[in-house]
Protein backbone atom coordinates (compact mmCIF):
# COMPACT_ATOMS: atom_id res chain seq x y z
CA UNK A 1 0.00 0.00 0.00
CA UNK A 2 1.33 3.45 -0.62
CA UNK A 3 2.08 6.01 1.72
CA UNK A 4 2.00 9.13 1.80
CA UNK A 5 5.51 11.05 2.03
CA UNK A 6 5.98 12.99 5.24
CA UNK A 7 5.81 17.34 4.65
CA UNK A 8 9.38 19.13 5.03
CA UNK A 9 10.33 19.69 9.15
CA UNK A 10 10.12 23.11 10.07
CA UNK A 11 13.49 24.60 9.64
CA UNK A 12 15.67 27.85 8.56
CA UNK A 13 17.10 27.62 4.93
CA UNK A 14 20.57 29.00 4.25
CA UNK A 15 19.34 31.76 2.75
CA UNK A 16 17.19 32.55 5.00
CA UNK A 17 13.81 31.69 4.14
CA UNK A 18 12.13 29.71 6.67
CA UNK A 19 9.94 26.39 6.63
CA UNK A 20 6.79 26.97 8.43
CA UNK A 21 4.15 24.01 9.33
CA UNK A 22 0.51 24.98 9.82
CA UNK A 23 -2.11 23.51 11.01
CA UNK A 24 -5.89 24.35 10.74
CA UNK A 25 -8.60 22.51 12.80
CA UNK A 26 -12.10 23.38 13.76
CA UNK A 27 -12.29 21.77 17.10
CA UNK A 28 -16.05 21.88 18.07
CA UNK A 29 -15.11 23.89 21.63
CA UNK A 30 -13.30 20.44 23.06
CA UNK A 31 -16.70 18.90 23.40
CA UNK A 32 -15.51 15.60 22.03
CA UNK A 33 -12.20 13.31 22.89
CA UNK A 34 -9.45 16.33 24.05
CA UNK A 35 -6.52 13.42 24.24
CA UNK A 36 -7.39 12.35 20.96
CA UNK A 37 -7.25 16.37 19.57
CA UNK A 38 -3.89 16.87 21.44
CA UNK A 39 -2.37 13.97 19.92
CA UNK A 40 -3.41 14.43 16.46
CA UNK A 41 -2.23 17.95 16.86
CA UNK A 42 0.93 17.45 18.33
CA UNK A 43 1.71 14.26 16.10
CA UNK A 44 1.33 17.00 12.87
CA UNK A 45 4.12 18.95 14.76
CA UNK A 46 2.91 22.41 13.41
CA UNK A 47 4.54 26.18 14.14
CA UNK A 48 1.14 27.40 13.76
CA UNK A 49 -2.58 26.12 14.76
CA UNK A 50 -5.55 28.08 13.29
CA UNK A 51 -8.79 27.16 15.45
CA UNK A 52 -11.67 27.48 14.92
CA UNK A 53 -14.91 26.99 17.78
CA UNK A 54 -12.51 27.25 20.41
CA UNK A 55 -14.01 27.61 23.74
CA UNK A 56 -16.13 30.76 24.23
CA UNK A 57 -17.85 30.25 27.79
CA UNK A 58 -16.76 28.93 31.39
CA UNK A 59 -13.22 28.87 31.63
CA UNK A 60 -12.66 29.30 28.18
CA UNK A 61 -9.15 30.35 28.70
CA UNK A 62 -8.17 28.06 30.74
CA UNK A 63 -9.62 25.30 27.96
CA UNK A 64 -7.68 26.60 25.43
CA UNK A 65 -4.63 26.96 27.36
CA UNK A 66 -4.82 23.26 28.40
CA UNK A 67 -5.23 22.34 24.83
CA UNK A 68 -1.88 24.44 23.94
CA UNK A 69 0.12 22.30 27.01
CA UNK A 70 -0.90 19.18 25.63
CA UNK A 71 0.46 19.66 22.64
CA UNK A 72 3.82 21.41 23.24
CA UNK A 73 2.29 24.90 21.99
CA UNK A 74 1.28 28.10 23.54
CA UNK A 75 -1.87 30.54 23.02
CA UNK A 76 -1.15 33.38 20.90
CA UNK A 77 -4.51 34.86 20.56
CA UNK A 78 -8.37 34.35 19.82
CA UNK A 79 -10.72 32.46 21.80
CA UNK A 80 -13.68 34.06 23.15
CA UNK A 81 -12.64 37.62 22.10
CA UNK A 82 -12.71 36.77 18.47
CA UNK A 83 -15.65 34.43 18.98
CA UNK A 84 -14.26 31.53 18.46
CA UNK A 85 -11.07 31.74 15.70
CA UNK A 86 -7.85 31.51 17.82
CA UNK A 87 -4.53 30.90 17.00
CA UNK A 88 -1.63 28.68 19.05
CA UNK A 89 2.29 28.59 18.25
CA UNK A 90 5.25 26.79 19.35
CA UNK A 91 8.11 28.67 20.57
CA UNK A 92 10.38 29.14 17.98
CA UNK A 93 7.66 31.82 16.69
CA UNK A 94 8.73 35.16 17.95
CA UNK A 95 5.26 37.33 18.40
CA UNK A 96 5.37 41.11 17.18
CA UNK A 97 1.97 41.59 17.82
CA UNK A 98 -1.75 40.01 17.92
CA UNK A 99 -5.23 41.46 17.29
CA UNK A 100 -9.01 40.40 17.88
CA UNK A 101 -11.31 41.24 15.27
CA UNK A 102 -15.09 41.04 15.65
CA UNK A 103 -16.84 41.03 12.38
CA UNK A 104 -20.60 43.13 12.48
CA UNK A 105 -23.37 41.00 13.23
CA UNK A 106 -26.29 40.30 11.24
CA UNK A 107 -28.96 40.21 13.74
CA UNK A 108 -30.34 36.78 14.42
CA UNK A 109 -27.28 35.11 13.19
CA UNK A 110 -23.64 34.03 15.26
CA UNK A 111 -21.43 36.51 15.76
CA UNK A 112 -17.96 36.00 13.76
CA UNK A 113 -14.65 37.30 14.57
CA UNK A 114 -10.58 36.82 13.06
CA UNK A 115 -7.76 35.98 15.17
CA UNK A 116 -4.70 37.73 13.49
CA UNK A 117 -0.95 38.02 14.61
CA UNK A 118 2.24 38.97 13.09
CA UNK A 119 5.12 36.85 14.06
CA UNK A 120 8.70 35.92 12.93
CA UNK A 121 10.79 32.81 12.71
CA UNK A 122 14.22 34.08 12.05
CA UNK A 123 14.57 36.94 9.56
CA UNK A 124 11.02 36.08 8.04
CA UNK A 125 7.80 37.71 8.83
CA UNK A 126 4.80 36.48 8.59
CA UNK A 127 1.16 37.64 9.27
CA UNK A 128 -1.54 35.31 10.53
CA UNK A 129 -5.02 34.98 10.47
CA UNK A 130 -7.98 32.30 11.76
CA UNK A 131 -11.08 32.34 10.77
CA UNK A 132 -14.85 30.66 10.84
CA UNK A 133 -17.13 32.08 8.22
CA UNK A 134 -20.46 32.39 8.28
CA UNK A 135 -23.30 29.81 6.93
CA UNK A 136 -25.32 32.45 5.23
CA UNK A 137 -24.46 32.80 2.29
CA UNK A 138 -24.39 36.63 1.74
CA UNK A 139 -22.44 37.04 5.01
CA UNK A 140 -20.06 34.71 4.27
CA UNK A 141 -19.29 36.79 0.94
CA UNK A 142 -19.30 39.57 2.74
CA UNK A 143 -16.82 38.55 5.42
CA UNK A 144 -14.35 37.03 2.70
CA UNK A 145 -13.64 40.41 1.63
CA UNK A 146 -12.89 41.57 5.32
CA UNK A 147 -10.72 38.55 5.61
CA UNK A 148 -8.81 39.64 2.56
CA UNK A 149 -8.64 43.83 3.88
CA UNK A 150 -7.63 42.51 6.91
CA UNK A 151 -4.24 40.66 5.33
CA UNK A 152 -3.95 43.53 3.04
CA UNK A 153 -3.81 45.71 5.82
CA UNK A 154 -1.28 43.57 8.29
CA UNK A 155 1.74 45.45 7.05
CA UNK A 156 3.57 42.49 5.84
CA UNK A 157 4.58 41.28 2.33
CA UNK A 158 3.45 37.71 3.73
CA UNK A 159 0.83 36.10 5.80
CA UNK A 160 -1.32 32.88 5.74
CA UNK A 161 -5.28 32.29 6.49
CA UNK A 162 -7.21 29.64 7.28
CA UNK A 163 -10.02 28.04 8.63
CA UNK A 164 -13.80 26.48 8.25
CA UNK A 165 -14.88 28.48 5.10
CA UNK A 166 -18.19 26.79 5.26
CA UNK A 167 -18.58 26.84 1.83
CA UNK A 168 -16.65 24.14 -1.14
CA UNK A 169 -13.93 25.56 -3.47
CA UNK A 170 -17.13 25.97 -6.25
CA UNK A 171 -18.76 28.68 -4.08
CA UNK A 172 -18.09 32.21 -4.76
CA UNK A 173 -16.79 33.10 -1.35
CA UNK A 174 -14.18 30.01 -1.68
CA UNK A 175 -13.48 31.47 -5.29
CA UNK A 176 -13.01 35.03 -4.06
CA UNK A 177 -10.24 34.14 -1.52
CA UNK A 178 -8.74 31.69 -4.26
CA UNK A 179 -8.65 34.56 -6.68
CA UNK A 180 -6.46 36.71 -4.45
CA UNK A 181 -4.91 33.79 -2.64
CA UNK A 182 -2.88 31.09 -3.38
CA UNK A 183 -5.53 27.88 -2.09
CA UNK A 184 -2.78 26.00 -0.49
CA UNK A 185 -4.39 22.86 -1.44
CA UNK A 186 -4.78 23.66 -5.21
CA UNK A 187 -1.22 24.33 -5.35
CA UNK A 188 0.30 21.23 -4.21
CA UNK A 189 -1.82 18.64 -2.99
CA UNK A 190 -0.50 16.01 0.09
CA UNK A 191 -2.66 13.66 2.15
CA UNK A 192 -6.57 13.65 2.04
CA UNK A 193 -8.65 16.16 0.52
CA UNK A 194 -11.90 16.39 2.32
CA UNK A 195 -12.40 18.06 5.85
CA UNK A 196 -16.09 16.95 6.65
CA UNK A 197 -17.13 14.47 8.05
CA UNK A 198 -14.52 12.58 9.69
CA UNK A 199 -16.59 9.80 9.27
CA UNK A 200 -17.44 9.90 6.13
CA UNK A 201 -15.49 12.87 4.35
CA UNK A 202 -17.09 13.46 1.43
CA UNK A 203 -16.24 17.92 0.64
CA UNK A 204 -13.59 20.17 1.50
CA UNK A 205 -14.99 23.31 3.23
CA UNK A 206 -11.55 23.71 5.74
CA UNK A 207 -8.75 25.38 3.60
CA UNK A 208 -5.56 27.47 3.90
CA UNK A 209 -4.51 30.27 1.99
CA UNK A 210 -0.93 31.83 1.28
CA UNK A 211 -0.33 35.33 -0.23
CA UNK A 212 1.76 35.37 -3.79
CA UNK A 213 5.20 34.37 -2.44
CA UNK A 214 4.87 31.88 -0.18
CA UNK A 215 6.00 28.06 -1.76
CA UNK A 216 3.56 25.36 -0.66
CA UNK A 217 5.24 22.11 -0.26
CA UNK A 218 1.95 20.49 0.93
CA UNK A 219 -1.42 20.44 1.75
CA UNK A 220 -3.87 18.49 3.04
CA UNK A 221 -5.24 16.10 5.60
CA UNK A 222 -2.44 14.88 7.51
CA UNK A 223 -3.78 11.17 6.71
CA UNK A 224 -1.25 7.66 7.37
CA UNK A 225 1.24 9.58 8.90
CA UNK A 226 3.11 8.63 12.68
CA UNK A 227 0.94 9.30 15.47
CA UNK A 228 -2.08 10.04 13.45
CA UNK A 229 -4.47 7.49 14.03
CA UNK A 230 -8.32 7.39 12.08
CA UNK A 231 -9.38 6.52 15.41
CA UNK A 232 -8.10 9.86 16.82
CA UNK A 233 -9.29 11.83 13.63
CA UNK A 234 -13.03 10.66 14.09
CA UNK A 235 -12.71 10.70 18.14
CA UNK A 236 -11.20 14.48 18.39
CA UNK A 237 -14.10 16.84 16.56
CA UNK A 238 -16.46 16.72 13.89
CA UNK A 239 -14.15 18.11 11.45
CA UNK A 240 -10.45 17.09 10.09
CA UNK A 241 -7.37 18.98 10.10
CA UNK A 242 -5.46 20.56 7.22
CA UNK A 243 -1.74 20.58 7.60
CA UNK A 244 0.29 22.44 5.10
CA UNK A 245 4.69 23.28 5.04
CA UNK A 246 4.84 27.01 3.40
CA UNK A 247 8.08 28.07 2.21
CA UNK A 248 8.15 31.94 3.50
CA UNK A 249 11.11 34.40 2.07
CA UNK A 250 13.46 35.92 4.22
CA UNK A 251 12.44 39.68 4.23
Amino acid sequence: MATTPLLPDSRTEPDGSAVVRVLSYNIRSMYDDTDALARVITACAPDLVLVQEAPRFFRWRKKLARLARASGLVTLSGGATAAGPAILCSLRATVERTEDVLLPRTPGLHRRGFATAVVRFGGVRLGVLSCHLSLARDERYAQGGMLLDRLAGMGVDHAVAGGDVNERPDGRTFRRLGDSLTDCWAAEPWGGEYTSTPAEPHQRIDALFATRGVEVLGCGVPLDQPGVTEADLRAATDHLPVLAALRVPAA
